[in-house]
């Protein structure tokens, strides 16, 4: 067995940002106490130098070390297979060999240091930095409101994204407008931030519509309920894509625990077979409801992936600028004929589960404060405000405008009331109704004034 903690006390010697997975802490102890490796100099270790100190990328070298590594352990590949995320416009023709167990790099400390590497590659406009951290709070605001909605009977149900900010506002941002997201139930941040009016995205969760906005006017599918039911509609049309000849690309995202489901496993098999040009994105928050990580999946998820025949990586999920790296280049893979890429980005869910959930059942407070540490949004600040993009002056205009636009969405939710039954059993059913159809709905309509 490789020696995962001596690969990562090597990166602490390059010194390179570590940030441990604290749901594996406790079998990681059990490694350490179970070191046994007769090739602790395997070639392994040859290749992890390569993806991670910058010599030889090419791809004819990396295969050389998977090689000698299956050699040395007698023609039987090592268990995990992925890489922490490092920027590099080579990255994207890496095949990952890291450990499994191996922690998540991010572009930044939570110190707020950001590498000249990762300056260079991410390209982002003073502007643009800042924009995604207005859009982080927006969001964030929203989720808290939309919370209080529910518990003052305005919304029927919510589910909490407090915490996963960082992954919503750096995948839209990393994306063509032109790109198509499916989501899960639990991205109406990315809605948002690709300009849907949260104000209407909350008729769902108030019964008063199925489908409050138009997904080809936003490139936004419906958010879905049904655990993992949104994975193969994007690999399908993602497929159409390609039949069209497009350079689009499509983003499928989903919990950790949609990967436990049948869909999850079809949609990634059927992308690999037939290269679609989908990003499959996986924010682990380290909870499917009640059923921590370790007990619903073995290894990382991002490792799986090369069952399917293409690349899986693993990255910080609470670094906005690492999503928005990881994204922008899976996605260019994408275009240029690559293929699928799995990112699993770890994270964690600061709220319940849904509105109907109690996490103090199942979680401990420490746990909850251990990755309140880890807080995307006072991170990114933290970050911007030492590089003198951000001062208490624009802080204070981010939260004025961000108070208004939450008060507006609050009242003309409000405002909002149910349709009438015809139109909610009949509207939107078809584009150009048939005749037999809208004589159904009259008839419909007609028997409910009689009563």
């Amino acid at each position: 067995m490789v020696d995962v903690q001596a690969a990562a006390g090597d990166d602490v010697a390059r010194g390179q940002d570590v940030v441990a997975d604290p749901i594996r802490e406790e079998s990681q102890e059990q490694e350490r106490a179970n070191e046994a490796d007769p090739h602790p100099q395997g070639g392994l270790a040859a290749v992890v130098d390569v993806l991670l100190v910058g010599g030889d990328h090419s791809l004819s070298k990396v295969k050389a070390g998977m090689k000698e590594v299956a050699d040395v352990h007698c023609g039987v590949p090592t268990v995990g297979s992925i890489s922490r995320y490092t920027i590099g416009s080579t990255m994207a023709d890496v095949v990952q060999v890291a450990p499994a167990d191996d922690p998540v790099r991010p572009l930044f400390s939570p110190a707020g240091e950001l590498t000249a590497e990762a300056r260079a590659t991410l390209g982002l406009s003073p502007d643009a930095l800042r924009d995604l951290y207005h859009k982080m709070v927006w969001i964030r605001r929203t989720d808290q409101e939309a919370l209080n909605l529910q518990r003052q009977g305005e919304l029927g149900l919510w589910g909490p994204y407090q915490g996963q900010e960082a992954i919503h506002v750096g995948t839209v941002a990393a994306l063509r407008e032109t790109d198509w997201i499916f989501p899960s139930y639990r991205e109406f941040g990315m809605g948002m931030c690709r300009g849907i009016d949260p104000a209407e995205m909350l008729k769902l969760f108030r019964g008063v519509s199925h489908g409050p906005w138009d997904p080809r006017t936003y490139h936004f599918a419906p958010l879905v309920i049904p655990v993992a039911s949104q994975v193969p509609h994007g690999v399908g049309f993602a497929m159409g894509s390609r039949f069209k000849h497009s350079d689009d690309v499509v983003l499928s995202t989903f919990g950790d625990g949609a990967t436990s489901k049948g869909d999850w496993h079809e949609a990634m098999n059927f992308a690999g077979v037939f290269q679609a040009p989908v990003i499959f994105l996986c924010q682990n928050n380290h909870w499917a409801i009640s059923v921590p990580l370790a007990k619903q999946t073995a290894g990382s998820i991002a490792e799986r992936a090369q069952g399917y025949g293409f690349p899986g990586i693993r990255i910080d999920g609470n670094d906005v600028l690492g999503i928005f790296a990881a994204i922008r280049t899976a996605a260019e893979r994408a275009r240029r004929g690559g293929g699928p890429y799995l990112i699993e980005a770890m994270t964690y869910r600061m709220g319940p589960h849904t509105t109907s959930d109690d996490p103090t059942r199942y979680r401990t407070n420490v746990e909850l404060e251990r990755w309140s540490a880890k807080d995307p949004i006072p991170r990114f600040r933290q970050w911007l405000e030492g590089q003198g993009l951000l001062d208490e002056a624009a802080l204070a205009a981010i939260n004025r405008e961000v108070e208004a636009k939450v008060e507006t969405m609050r009242n003309r939710l409000r405002a909002t009331t149910a349709p009438a039954p015809g139109e909610a059993i009949f509207g939107r059913v078809y584009q150009h109704p048939s005749d037999s159809f809208l004589e159904e709905r009259e008839e419909f309509e007609s028997s409910l004034e009689s009563n």
